[in-house]
């Protein structure tokens, strides 16, 4: 979905490790010597190696113990049996591409014993359990200016993938995410169905220009997987009615792409696109230079999986295009990719994350009015094998203090944060944030679904939440004029693939019958 999209559904631990399991026999590599090091040195050598480091009270002890360090224990070629486990691979071409990226060694990459201490290190320094989040008080439910609506027509139980508000009032549309639909479904401005198309796989990512669509395919199978099958193709309005002539292929054997960026990045007049191929074990970020008739010429970036959201600016003021991307999926932060003006870019990491804070998104929006971009970023994606609370997951705002050098200087905690934007939804002149939460605290905090973040001065913000914030499961939101009345309007879509775990209020039953595809927050400023 999100932004992303569904994708969401982030296999986290890149490089985490594994407990030796009591009578089970190993291969050992006896040309492996035993180092002198202690268990912390040894895990920040080998996890820092390919992503920032986690400290042991990062996570509860038996997440360490029954999950998170198995699945390092593959990463570093340590397995149960005496070789790899098919069952780390599927099946196909995705399957293939993990192998020969030798993403889980065939042999040990450290001695058993060093591993044990590893092993050691985490279990006895994790925490019995994780702390909650912290609240100073309590979310105000009611909506300043904002009118709740629900659309007429929605796929039951939703599998929403995207949304989107269509330019110049012409209403909504939103895709399902279900095999038997794949459509997209176009919405009037009052919110009715208008007319559907269909499509072999369901779109994660709309675009509309003129008379044109842009729809970005994540590929056969919107959930984490390898297989390069995803695709952009365009859509070309008809001349009668409302319908669209068949797709035209114009990218296609992408892997698993969940956004894509849009945007002139060698000043020839022809907008290129940059585009976030998440993939799962493997993936890629990709600049497709526009050459014209002749197609889009390919320029590999990043050759890791986890692109999940970019934005294309000149972030030098040198008169070219950069490219601002969040990296999810292990190796986690925000990289800039400085425009030589040749066809080629600099990469430059900008952030850092630790593999557990799950990045979902990024904006760039000048907070302090002081000409410079900062950075709003969302971390809270808990589809892996951590899934539960963490006290990290929110809103985070790093201000630009130049030379694009960022300080963290607000974070708003919101358990399982998706998606935040950044609008003056109210005119007052400075930015507030809408922010979506796919997996919130529903026995304590429900209203944690959907957050309005006011925004009275200095890093200011007051919370709001609406009364029917749990009638769906927001995993996609936009934010645009929808009415065309100069103020920006909210559409959330909902995805009842997951329902919460352990669920003991009854949101999940419910939605599976009840839960709408879309909603919209109809501003009332104006």
């Amino acid at each position: 979905m999100r932004g992303y999209v569904i994708l969401v559904f982030l296999l986290l631990l890149i490089t985490s490790c594994s407990e030796k399991k009591k009578g089970t026999k190993y291969s050992e590599i006896k040309e492996i010597p035993v180092s002198k090091l202690q268990g912390d040195q040894l895990a920040r050598i080998h996890c820092s190696s390919c992503h920032l480091f986690v400290p042991p009270d990062s996570l509860p002890q038996f997440s360490w113990r029954e999950d998170v360090l198995p699945a390092m224990a593959f990463r570093l070629g340590i397995y149960d049996g005496e070789q790899q486990p098919d069952s780390l691979f599927e099946k196909g071409s995705g399957g293939d591409r993990v192998r020969n990226a030798n993403v889980f060694p065939k042999q040990p990459l450290l001695a058993r014993a060093d591993w044990d201490k590893i092993v050691e290190y985490y279990i006895n320094n994790a925490p019995d359990s994780m702390p909650s989040l912290s609240y100073s008080k309590k979310i105000t439910i009611g909506l300043p200016h904002f009118n709740y609506k629900e659309v007429a027509y929605s796929h039951r139980p939703p599998l929403t993938t995207m949304v989107k508000i269509r330019p110049e009032g012409k209403g909504v549309v939103y895709a399902d995410g279900k095999q038997h639909i794949n459509s997209l479904t176009f919405l009037t401005p009052n919110l009715e169905k208008d007319h559907e198309v269909r499509l072999k796989t369901s779109p994660v990512q709309y675009r509309e220009k003129n008379d044109t669509l842009y729809v970005t395919i994540a590929g056969k199978n919107i959930f984490p997987n390898d297989a390069a099958d995803g695709t952009l193709q365009m859509l070309t309005i008809s001349e009668i009615g409302h319908h669209y002539n068949s797709a035209e292929m114009l990218i296609d054997n992408m892997q698993r792409p969940v956004f894509m960026a849009y945007g002139d990045l060698n000043n020839n007049g022809r907008e290129d696109i940059v585009a976030c191929e998440f993939g799962n074990q493997t993936g890629r970020l990709v600049c497709y230079f526009n050459e014209g008739e002749e197609g889009y010429k390919e320029q590999l970036l990043n050759n890791r999986p986890g692109a999940i959201s970019a934005v294309i600016k000149d972030m030098n003021g040198d008169g070219l295009n950069d490219i601002v991307t969040l990296m999810a999926q292990g190796d986690e932060g925000v990289f800039y990719y400085e425009n030589n003006g040749d066809g080629s870019f600099v990469e430059k990491r900008l952030l850092s994350f630790m593999p557990l804070y799950g990045s979902q998104h990024i904006e760039l929006a000048d907070f302090n009015n002081d000409g410079l971009d900062d950075i709003l970023y969302v971390s809270g994606d808990n589809a892996d094998k951590t899934p539960f609370l963490k006290n990290y997951h929110g809103i985070y705002i790093f201000i630009n203090k130049g030379n694009l050098q960022f300080k963290q200087e607000y974070f708003y905690p919101l358990n399982g944060a998706y998606k935040a934007v950044a609008r003056d939804f109210d005119l007052d002149g400075d930015l507030d944030i809408a922010a979506i939460s796919f997996f919130p605290d529903y026995i304590r905090h429900p209203e944690e679904s959907f957050v309005y973040l006011e925004n009275k001065g200095n890093l200011d913000f007051e919370d709001y939440s609406f009364p029917q914030s749990t009638n769906g499961r927001w995993i996609v939101m936009d934010a645009e004029d929808m009415d065309g009345d100069g103020d920006v309007d909210l559409a959330l879509g909902s995805f009842v693939y997951f329902t919460p775990a352990g669920d003991t209020t009854g949101l999940g039953k419910r939605w599976l019958t009840n839960s709408p595809s879309v909603i919209i927050l109809e501003n009332t400023i104006r």
